[in-house]
């Protein structure tokens, strides 16, 4: 008669997380992590925010900023997923400090930030793709193909380019624009 290994599912584990070891370079989410930490003027968010003497301390734009472009990089943009991910994800929690932002919260910085975030995102993108951190074929974000071949797709006259910065940021404002009006997947987007 065969022989099993025993198991339990009876049985609990402490795993230990360092965050800060979470995040690996040469990774999207490293380098999203150091370009909003270091690269990105994010002066933008600071008069937003009026509670330097009364009210709850805010979330760091910082934050709802790595979660969100990561959480569009991997498709979800829904903010109850997205909410979702920071509680049950080892990447978001290391992004967020595991800060864990209420969905009403993300829903919010989306919908009246959308214009900054979209800037800051193609930003984002642009700088991945430069240093060919996005896949050499395509990357796709709720469904939106957009191409990433540096060699081949971004080759050309600055006219050329500049039409495919249009599109990337018609597409990327169409996105969180559904976001704003609904928190479930939308149908795709082409380019």
């Amino acid at each position: 008669m065969a022989r099993y290994k025993p198991y339990s599912y009876a049985q609990g584990k402490f795993i230990p997380i360092h965050f800060a070891n979470q995040v690996l370079p040469g990774t999207f989410e490293y380098t999203l992590n150091y370009l909003i930490d270091h690269e990105l003027d994010l002066s933008i968010f600071n008069d937003r925010y009026h509670n330097d003497d009364s009210g709850a301390p805010a979330y760091d734009p910082k934050i709802l900023l790595k979660i969100i472009l990561f959480a569009y990089s991997r498709g979800i943009v829904s903010s109850r997923k997205i909410e979702r991910a920071c509680r049950e994800n080892v990447i978001f929690m290391a992004l967020s400090a595991d800060s864990r932002p209420h969905f009403t919260t993300i829903a919010d910085f989306i919908s009246s930030m959308d214009r900054e975030i979209v800037s800051l995102f193609l930003e984002v993108l642009l700088v991945c793709d430069e240093q060919k951190l996005i896949g050499r074929e395509m990357f796709a974000i709720d469904g939106c193909k957009m191409p990433s071949n540096a060699s081949v797709t971004w080759s050309g006259t600055r006219a050329d380019f500049q039409k495919k910065v249009t599109k990337m940021e018609t597409a990327i404002a169409n996105m969180v624009n559904h976001q704003s009006r609904s928190q479930e997947i939308g149908p795709p987007v082409k380019l």
